[in-house]
């Protein structure tokens, strides 16, 4: 058995589908029990799984485990589960995780939450509650949405914040996890939610209903007999045509000699495997007039990686296409697990300028779960055990980001717009910086550095790249510049840094520390002070006084 054939197994509970099947009502179980299955667990993690400790210390995991243990006796048998998860997530691994299903208990709110560019939507739900359908959630229980969110997210096994935009948001629904996290004083089956629609707040009072009920495909609602969606449903944009038919589909528009391809899974689709489809397609391109290539992979949750070579190879053999500003990739929040394996062959081999936004999962990850069974309680996790590596470990990062950033709004949505797919089709600016990092880099070699200055204040304030860490980057360089003893670019860096983000403490903290280990404790006081000037109630104001104070005022 293949090792992406083990994880395409794992993936089924992680993806947003109505046929996730709830486990059902366990025995009574003692929290003397429910202890002895967290001791195992910790006990197999650390025996089996200790690879898995890199985004978190052992001490650290052991902390929490201990925090927790000592808990259990004065927990309800939901919150154990729900404990447990929180347990499994600190992980930060998707594939790692207690199930949604586990947690669920069999009650889920019937309906779907949606995070778009514009705040948290009720995408779609049960018909009974059509009026609050469509409306942007504000609070929950009183909870305003984003705490909400802060509050819930421990439970979800993050990779990065788009994982938690895709598969974290469900988790919203549960009562279970509503009342563990701290916003219902008490396990309630009913939930009152704040919304805004038309130009009117008000609230509703959601009920929970059995998990079976729950019609979601794609994280977004599959109408059916009593689920409605918010989106007009008179037609159907690309990127959501014949989705819950086929799994990759292409379609020729003749106007802009576009072949659009949308690829959903890494599966094999039962009535046209993968390698007859991508068959299909280059003769199609060999054959047809085709000037541009647009590759859909936002709602690929993943499958069995090794169907993507067929796809790479084809791709490569035709550099009529595989050409910048011929070849468009989009990727979004469920771009997840083998299609992520994917996106990083197309980053190596292809020339292919990506499009949307950052992918679900890290570059490099832990995947492949397996099952592990907790003795007492029977509940079961899942834990990953193979490492994909198809970055250098110095090039890996918590996500795929796109080129272009583009967002799409909540009319966007009910509309049946699609901007992303319209900037592929609209892109002719051969001028655009496609790699801002990489050409602030030159720059700065080249010595011109008002340019620099220039150029790095316009491409950090562009929408367009919003999803990069300008700050982060620029930070770690001008520090390396500093560590290697190359004092004076280094200042120059991180005074830059100072420049581009004004309001950023921290951006002030490091260039003051650098400032003074170069003996230049004046400007070190300076830009101290401007910390505290900020925020003087902050951590790193009281570190900037500290400083201050050691230096001698």
């Amino acid at each position: 058995m293949k090792f992406s054939f083990v994880k395409s197994i794992a993936l089924v509970a992680l993806f947003c589908i109505s046929t996730i099947t709830s486990l059902h009502a366990q025995d009574a179980v003692s929290a003397e029990k429910y202890q002895k299955d967290l001791r195992y667990l910790q006990k197999t993690i650390h025996t089996n799984f200790p690879f898995l400790f890199k985004k978190i210390t052992q001490e650290k995991w052991d902390t929490a485990v201990e925090k927790f243990y000592k808990e259990i006796p004065n927990l309800q048998t939901h919150e154990i589960k729900v404990g447990l998860a929180r347990i499994v997530s600190l992980f930060e691994y998707g594939h790692t995780q207690i199930t949604f299903s586990t947690v669920a208990e069999d009650q889920v709110l019937p309906i779907n939450l949606y995070q778009f560019s514009d705040g948290v939507y009720i995408e779609g739900g049960d018909q009974q509650y059509q009026e609050a359908i469509g409306g942007k959630v504000l609070e929950i229980e009183g909870v305003p949405i984003k705490k909400a969110l802060q509050m819930i997210r421990p439970v979800v096994p993050v990779e990065n914040d788009q994982y938690f935009k895709a598969y974290g948001m469900r988790f919203v629904s549960l009562p279970t996890v509503l009342h563990a996290q701290g916003i219902t004083k008490q396990l309630q089956n009913s939930i009152e939610f704040t919304v805004s629609k038309n130009g009117k707040t008000f609230k509703q009072q959601i009920t929970a209903q059995p998990l079976e009920n729950r019609s979601v495909d794609y994280c977004l609602t599959k109408p059916n007999e009593r689920w409605v969606s918010a989106r007009d449903q008179s037609k159907t944009p690309l990127y959501l045509k014949h989705l819950n038919e086929k799994f990759y589909f292409f379609e020729y528009l003749p106007g802009s000699k576009t072949l659009y391809v949308r690829q959903s899974s890494v599966f094999n689709d039962e009535k046209e495997p993968l390698a007859d489809f991508y068959k299909r397609m280059f003769d199609f391109i060999d054959t047809h007039n085709v000037e541009k290539l647009v590759y859909d992979v936002r709602l690929n949750g993943g499958g069995n990686n090794y169907n993507n070579k067929t796809l790479i190879k084809g791709l490569m053999a035709r550099p009529k296409i595989n050409q910048q500003g011929k070849f468009f990739y989009i990727i979004g929040r469920n771009t997840f697990s083998a299609c992520q394996n994917l996106t990083n062959e197309i980053e190596n081999y292809t020339e292919a300028i990506r499009i949307g936004e950052p992918t679900a999962e890290n570059k490099n990850f832990y995947g492949d779960a397996k099952w592990i069974t907790l003795p007492n309680s029977k509940l079961r996790a899942l834990i990953s055990y193979a490492w994909w590596q198809d970055m250098p470990q110095w090039e890996n990062m918590d996500w795929t980001l796109p080129h272009i950033a583009i967002e799409m709004s909540f009319e966007q949505y009910v509309k049946n717009q699609d901007p992303v797919l319209q900037a592929a089709l609209d892109y002719t600016n051969t001028a655009f910086i496609l790699d801002p990092l990489d050409h602030l880099t030159k720059l700065f070699m080249e010595g011109k550095f008002d340019e620099l200055r220039s150029t790095s204040k316009e491409i950090a304030s562009n929408p367009k790249y919003r999803y990069y860490d300008f700050e982060g980057e620029f930070t770690k360089a001008g520090t390396r510049l500093f560590e290697i003893g190359d004092t004076k670019s280094g200042l120059m860096v991180l005074g830059l840094v100072t420049e581009t983000f004004p309001k950023s403490q921290s951006a002030w903290y490091t260039f003051g520390y650098a400032q003074e280990q170069a003996k230049m404790l004046d400007a070190a006081k300076k830009s101290y002070q401007h910390i505290i000037d900020l925020d003087p109630k902050s951590t790193l104001a009281t570190a900037a006084k500290n400083r201050m104070n050691a230096l001698g005022k």
